[in-house]
């Protein structure tokens, strides 16, 4: 597998380069230490390990700002060209609403084409408010993340909530994780919360702030973002 596959590889290159960024050379090669070899052929024992260590080093070593900053920074992004258009609108209006609802409409666009889901799973997720637009009140977006598209139905069909939790990740690192009785910082999902932060700041050009509420490796039934648009976008939005 090339490393421009490979991801851990990609991802380690992500949490190097963040950690050198935020941290600075020092706790950089401090966390970094062990990772050398590791790559999505390795021995999984050894991928957790490792990444457990470098969570608990980060979390004793790095300030709660500074984690979440190089946590986030490290995440799968949405593509940028998916973006566009809303991008574009809200230069345009200014008007955060009618991004929201195109985000919606996106989101369910992918179900129906993509994931080809019948009218019912789709309905199913939208009642449980799943998806990357969120939930709007104010200046603060709820987002649940979907299930991993790929485990969706078993997912759907599961009624062990320990096996519902594995189906549900969508990292493949924490999936391995969820299997085993380890303790692993939640420090780490700040780089599924940064999938969100990445889809708002490309929107808005502008930063935004992300906040973990629930998550599976804590023993949720689900994995619950904020999305904390600037205060100035508030005034432009009608809660609901």
């Amino acid at each position: 597998m090339s490393e421009a596959h490979d991801f851990e590889r990609a991802w380690l290159a992500k949490f190097s380069g963040c950690l050198g960024e935020v941290a600075g050379e020092e706790i950089q090669e401090a966390i970094m230490q062990g990772s050398e070899e590791l790559s999505s052929a390795s021995n999984r024992k050894d991928v957790i390990a490792w990444s457990k260590q470098a969570m608990d080093q980060l979390d004793s070593l790095v300030d709660e700002s500074k984690r979440r900053e190089i946590m986030t920074g490290c995440a799968c992004q949405y593509p940028k060209s998916d973006l566009q258009a809303m991008k574009k609108t809200y230069a345009a209006t200014g008007d955060i609403d009618l991004v929201h609802r195109m985000s919606q409409e996106q989101f369910e666009a992918f179900l129906i084409h993509t994931l080809q889901l019948d009218d019912e799973l789709v309905d199913e997720i939208g009642t449980r408010g799943w998806g990357a637009a969120g939930i709007r009140s104010g200046n603060t977006i709820i987002a649940t993340k979907i299930p991993k598209s790929g485990f969706l139905v078993q997912y759907m069909h599961e009624s062990d909530p320990e096996k519902k939790r594995q189906y549900y990740c969508h990292c493949p690192r924490i999936r391995e994780v969820l299997k085993t009785s380890e303790t692993f910082s939640l420090t780490y999902c700040y780089c599924g919360a940064g999938f969100y932060k990445g889809i708002w700041e490309e929107i808005l050009q502008e930063p935004v702030e992300v906040e973990l509420l629930e998550s599976v490796l804590n023993g949720d039934d689900v994995c619950r973002v904020a999305i904390h648009l600037p205060a100035s976008e508030s005034l432009a939005v009608q809660e609901f």
